[in-house]
């Protein structure tokens, strides 16, 4: 992969392209707002939903409808953050970090 110049908070999405599985569409905050970051996408045919900056000159649309529904995600994040092994990441190795947030994410859709 060719080396891209990076916007604030989309430096993360480029280490992450690289292992992207297959998708369709991505949603994404004010922070991954850069047109390198549009551009790979829009290469790899997906669809982005992510809303312009408000200090561009020439900002980029997206599908608010869809936009709205992204709150859904980050609520779900805001749960498990709330159990404080997740939150503070207190195992350090990715197998048991993973069954810790499958067990915070049936917990809690268990407790709805």
């Amino acid at each position: 992969m060719r080396r891209l110049s990076t916007d604030r908070t989309a430096k993360g999405a480029l280490v992450l392209l690289a292992e992207m599985p297959l998708a369709k569409r991505l949603l994404g905050d004010k922070g991954y707002d850069a047109d390198w970051l549009r551009d790979e996408l829009e290469a790899r045919n997906v669809r982005v939903c992510i809303p312009a900056c408000s200090g561009r000159n020439h900002p980029a649309s997206h599908n608010r409808r869809l936009d709205k529904k992204r709150c859904r995600i980050e609520n779900a994040f805001a749960r498990l953050k709330d159990w404080r092994g997740i939150a503070m990441r207190h195992t350090r190795r990715g197998d048991p970090f993973l069954s810790t947030i499958a067990l915070a994410a049936a917990v809690i859709l268990w407790l709805q």
